[in-house]
């Protein structure tokens, strides 16, 4: 009897992605198929990508809380993790200090598990003052250039402050903002796959 090694089933299947993030991971104020994770998957599907991608986001979550639950939000048999954080500690004013620590320890044990990674950028809003913003907005390329992940800049390019792609809010994409910032992210999220695809083997 022939048994095909791990790694080659591991290739046969679906890649196992999760997004892990806030409210706009989650979908707030939106329906289920209209969420990032389920709009992603449907483009990558389009593409000709065959992949899962799990929606491990909470609203009103920090990079903190995410780190407490990473055990449980990314769990074994994942292939990949898109990291989109950030933006609840930005509004709360907290120190840059406490969110780059633990984007750095999520990262840290997301490589530990052997795990890619996509990171995705946050912007401080304008109001939190000019250094704030300097300081905060600085984290993530640094973080990326530490851990060698793939960096996507800013995840709500082409929707922030855009009244017609955000909800009554003004900070939660409506499903056509979502759609744009699927369509942008979707060359980054190729990569993340293909370099997962590579791993596999």
């Amino acid at each position: 009897m022939c048994f095909l090694p791990a790694l080659a089933r591991a290739a046969d299947r679906p890649v196992r992605i999760v997004a892990l993030g806030d409210s706009l991971t989650a979908g707030y104020g939106l329906p289920n198929d209209a969420a990032f994770p389920t709009k992603l998957q449907a483009a990558l599907k389009a593409k000709g990508v065959d992949a899962a991608v799990a929606n491990a986001g909470v609203s009103g979550d920090t990079a903190s809380g995410a780190l407490d639950r990473l055990g449980w939000s990314v769990p074994d048999g994942t292939d990949a993790v898109i990291v989109e954080l950030g933006a609840n500690d930005a509004l709360r004013g907290l120190d840059p200090k406490l969110t780059d620590k633990a984007l750095d320890a999520i990262l840290t044990k997301l490589d530990a598990r052997h795990i890619p990674v996509l990171l995705a950028g946050m912007k401080a809003p304008p109001n939190m003052g000019a250094d704030y913003v300097k300081t905060f907005d600085a984290i993530y390329p640094a973080l990326a250039a530490r851990h060698a992940v793939i960096f996507y800049p800013f995840f709500l390019d082409g929707v922030a402050a855009d009244a017609k792609l955000n909800q009554g809010d003004g900070m939660h994409p409506t499903a056509a903002g979502v759609d744009i910032i699927v369509a942008r992210i979707l060359p980054s999220v190729e990569r993340l796959v293909a370099k997962t695809r590579e791993a596999q083997k």
